[in-house]
């Protein structure tokens, strides 16, 4: 079934779990056959608990646009990837929904469009970059 290596005092243990029937668990420690009996019952579950470590990247927060405001509005990358291609420069003034740039993430290319109409205030990538989700690539005003 499973196996295992326990170190106890700088010894190690081999110990195979053969068989699990009611509250007796047959099993090998490196090589001894040892049948146990359990205190308590062990109690199955039908479908598995899946358990996750929490990630350790922060969330990435969608960007509010104002359309009234003349705020900067900062474009950034929704997930890890390289950029295959730039469409904007500075100074480039473009309209709601223009492509700005090409992001390959998993052997997908993903088109980022603008979220507003503005102007092309800084642009923090080139071409063949790697960028990370949530990092910064187009800024407009």
């Amino acid at each position: 079934m499973k196996n295992f290596t326990f170190k106890i005092n700088e010894n190690s243990y081999g110990v195979k779990i053969v068989s699990q029937e009611d509250n007796t668990i047959e099993l090998e420690v490196n090589g001894t056959s040892y049948s146990v009996k359990m205190k308590e019952e062990i109690k199955t579950r039908k479908t598995p608990t899946l358990v996750r470590k929490p990630s350790s990247a922060a969330p990435v927060e969608p960007v509010k646009v104002n359309p009234s405001s003349s705020a900067k509005t900062k474009i950034s990358a929704p997930i890890p990837g390289v950029i295959l291609s730039l469409n904007v420069k500075v100074g480039d003034t473009i309209k709601e929904n223009d492509l700005l740039l090409v992001l390959e993430a998993m052997k997908m290319e993903n088109n980022i469009v603008s979220e507003k109409s503005g102007v092309v205030t800084a642009v923090n990538v080139a071409v063949g970059q790697q960028v990370l989700q949530g990092e910064v690539l187009i800024e407009l005003e």
